[in-house]
């Protein structure tokens, strides 16, 4: 029987010139790299972010694709992508999942672990 799995890490990072936190808005960077791991090809469809800001307000973001692609990646393949978002805090988190379907037709998903979305670069 077929596996699909697929890996996403996250990398994510602060944007001064695109922030003004003098009108509560803050930009963040964030790079992707999703990886089949699994046995099978596999095509992400969909995404689903849940944004969180330091205060507790939520953005729930869906969507087809992900920056105008729906990749299929075949087993050991690799897809990356760039992407931003903005809060009203210094700090906030992000998670998610995508949505995928192997080349058999079974749906799946595939979970984004949190990651930190926070202005300072090193926390002491």
């Amino acid at each position: 029987m077929s596996r699909p799995d697929f890996d996403v890490s996250v990398v994510a990072r602060y944007l001064p010139e695109q922030s003004a936190p003098e009108q509560q808005t803050y930009a963040f960077a964030y790079s992707v790299t999703i990886t089949n791991r699994g046995d099978v090809a596999a095509q992400l469809i969909g995404r689903q972010w849940h944004i969180e800001d330091a205060n507790g307000l939520v953005q729930l973001v869906r969507g087809l694709g992900v920056v105008g692609h729906q990749p299929l990646l075949q087993p050991g393949e690799q897809f990356e992508y760039q992407s931003w978002a903005r809060i009203a805090t210094p700090r906030g988190t992000m998670r998610g999942s995508y949505f995928c379907m192997t080349s058999e037709a079974e749906a799946f998903e595939a979970p984004i672990a949190a990651f930190s979305l926070s202005m300072a670069q090193a926390l002491h």
